[in-house]
């Protein structure tokens, strides 16, 4: 079997690139990437919020599929790559997390698996790194900084602990397609290099790679190899190098049309927090240097609609003073104190549950700026809000996104991965949104 390498004549001006995202934050962050690069880029949070005058290079569907059971994730991530299949987006690009979460369930092979058939795509690669972040793959062992992620905090994850550095094993316990590794020595030295080993593997039934990568030029020669495949997946750095490749491609050196700047969006801010991500907890100790911060004990909650009026009062309390934040995060001793009493899957349901149903009795009350800490909380808070349209600002950062819903009445919003971002920047993003 030939592996296709990345053609050379005239591309399509428009509908370029699909990505169908596991969840919120890492759709908006992909997006935003995009937008940086003066590439137009449309957001919806589900298949039927796709309209027939989405006219853009790009489409993001961001749910939240990482942690439900295998056989939803499927179903809504298909029903997702058909509708951008359908709309004639020539590329499908399915992005999860920089540490590549998931359990030996999924939800990441049985994605992939339903990609390849509904693309038709023979192989595809696996490239979870974000170098800027400190995420990095090395003979198929994931890195967070300097730690195998098996040494990292991401250990303790409540849903998906990463326990197995090995993403060729880790991905192998997901899928029943063989899955193989390109490694550095090839990724190095190029395009060619990758190609002739793809193909070698190919060769003996192998469909899916894991890439080494470990910086900026490993993320280039990828993408300028599985570019104008039907089916690449990842992570959203390696996405920054598709925008030149698409007008090398088309003969085109003008730059991709962009989007408009953002509006101001004032009145009442928050935080809501429901990560346990140590960066999430730092983040919220430096916010509280300033502000006022409502820590919700999950362990000792037993009705979430008392907890949801509790911290609107304490919200209601302190609106003079200026934002405040409210949070179900804790450090791994709460979280095993919280799932010892409603289980592991139980703990993170009522976390959302109480933020969700809290953004909107807070939308209700007049906030309308939001900042969200947590790739399934914010899932939860959109869900809870009903946003299915987002416009979406420029990168922000690792693990950053910024976006306004569209309408009359805005809400600005910021949501971050849980384990990224700078220390101070809850107030950061919350005053960027009143100034636009």
């Amino acid at each position: 079997m030939r592996v296709p390498s990345t053609p050379t004549g005239p591309l399509p001006p428009m509908r370029r690139l699909g990505i169908v995202a596991d969840d919120l934050t890492g759709g908006l962050e992909t997006a935003a990437m995009l937008v940086a690069k003066g590439v137009a880029t449309g957001f919806a949070t589900d298949a039927g919020a796709l309209d027939a005058s989405d006219d853009m290079p790009v489409m993001v569907i961001a749910q939240k599929t990482r942690v439900i059971a295998p056989q939803d994730a499927v179903s809504r991530m298909e029903a997702a790559a058909r509708a951008l299949l359908a709309g004639g987006w020539q590329q499908i690009f399915f992005k999860y997390c920089a540490t590549f979460d998931s359990t030996d369930r999924g939800n990441i092979g049985p994605v992939a698996d339903m990609l390849l058939r509904v693309t038709g795509a023979r192989v595809t690669l696996f490239c979870p790194a974000s170098p800027q972040a400190g995420r990095t793959v090395y003979q198929g062992h994931l890195f967070v900084g300097t730690q195998l992620v098996s040494d990292s905090p991401k250990r303790f994850d409540p849903l998906t602990p990463m326990t197995d550095p090995d993403l060729v094993r880790v991905l192998q316990r997901q899928t029943s397609l063989p899955v193989g590794l390109v490694a550095h020595r090839q990724v190095a030295a190029g395009p060619q290099a990758i190609l002739a080993e793809i193909e070698r593997q190919a060769a003996d039934g192998t469909r899916y790679f894991i890439a080494d990568t470990i910086d900026d030029a490993d993320l280039a020669h990828l993408a300028a190899v599985a570019a104008l495949w039907p089916l690449m997946t990842g992570n959203a750095p390696i996405l920054q190098h598709y925008p030149a490749l698409w007008r090398a491609a088309a003969g085109d050196a003008a730059p991709a049309s962009g989007m408009p700047p953002l509006a101001p969006v004032r009145g009442p801010g928050v935080v809501l927090a429901g990560s346990c991500a140590e960066r999430t907890l730092e983040q919220l100790a430096e916010f509280e240097r300033w502000h006022k911060v409502l820590r919700l004990d999950l362990a000792a909650q037993a009705d979430p609609e008392a907890a949801v009026a509790a911290a609107l009062a304490f919200a209601r309390a302190h609106r003079a003073e200026g934002p405040v934040a409210i949070a179900t995060s804790g450090g791994p001793a709460d979280v095993e104190m919280a799932q010892r009493r409603h289980g592991r899957e139980g703990a993170a349901l009522l976390a959302e549950r109480i933020l969700g149903s809290l953004a909107v009795a807070l939308h209700e009350d007049g906030v309308r700026r939001f900042v969200v800490a947590g790739g399934e909380t914010s899932g939860a808070v959109l869900e809870h809000l009903r946003i299915r349209r987002l416009r979406v600002g420029p990168y922000g950062g690792p693990g950053i996104g910024s976006a306004v819903t569209e309408g009359p009445d805005p809400i600005g919003l910021c949501l971050k991965s849980g384990k990224l971002g700078a220390v101070d920047l809850f107030s950061a993003a919350l005053a960027a949104m009143e100034r636009g």
